[in-house]
């Protein structure tokens, strides 16, 4: 379980293929001391295990499921990725309960300026997605917690405020950047409760 509120990035080393999977060794810019095999990191907000590490670097596995799912599968040497160990008991939740279960990628179709610092950016989605993407509700994207600003059945809006264009890879977005999408889980659990009951 995670928060959605980034540590650090993380530049990656390499991306290997090794069968149907990537093999891929990251390089937090602020060390993770703490890491143990089979720890959860999310990487762009895929939650993903910790397979080895050094003091600087720490691998994981990327499956064929989690390639078809999220952006991972286009990541190349020097790409920056957004990294955030999985939340500890005794922690604030600055963000909102984030899953690291990608549900789709979405892709970026316009960039504005929203006053003069913060950015205003319009995301394509899966249409069956909508039902879960409401005005101000939480969104996982590229594992950040993000406010929904508006919503319609196949877009929506987010404004990015400057110090999370300091601290993310929001600074490398551009039009047509693909981003990976986790919808709050807590709409898909009413859901499935109140299909139970018909």
């Amino acid at each position: 379980m995670f928060t959605g509120i980034v540590e650090t990035i993380g530049i990656i080393q390499y991306a290997n293929s090794i069968d149907d999977c990537v093999k891929i060794r990251i390089i937090p810019h602020n060390p993770f001391d703490d890491l143990q095999l089979g720890d959860s990191v999310a990487v762009n907000g895929v939650c993903l295990t910790v397979t080895d590490f050094t003091p600087q670097t720490f691998d994981v596995t990327v499956v064929p499921e989690t390639l078809r799912l999220t952006n991972l599968g286009q990541l190349q040497p020097n790409n920056k990725v957004n990294l955030e160990r999985s939340m500890a008991a005794n922690a604030r939740i600055g963000g909102h309960y984030v899953q690291g279960h990608i549900d789709s990628m979405g892709e970026i179709i316009d960039i504005k300026s929203d006053g003069k610092s913060a950015l205003l950016i319009k995301i394509s989605h899966d249409p069956a997605l909508a039902k879960y993407i409401i005005k101000k509700g939480y969104i996982g994207l590229d594992g950040m917690s993000i406010t929904v600003v508006e919503t319609t059945p196949s877009w929506f809006t987010v404004t990015l405020i400057p110090h999370t264009q300091e601290v993310t890879i929001v600074n490398q977005y551009q039009i047509g950047t693909r981003i990976n999408i986790e919808v709050d889980m807590l709409g898909k659990y009413i859901e499935k409760l109140l299909s139970s009951r018909i």
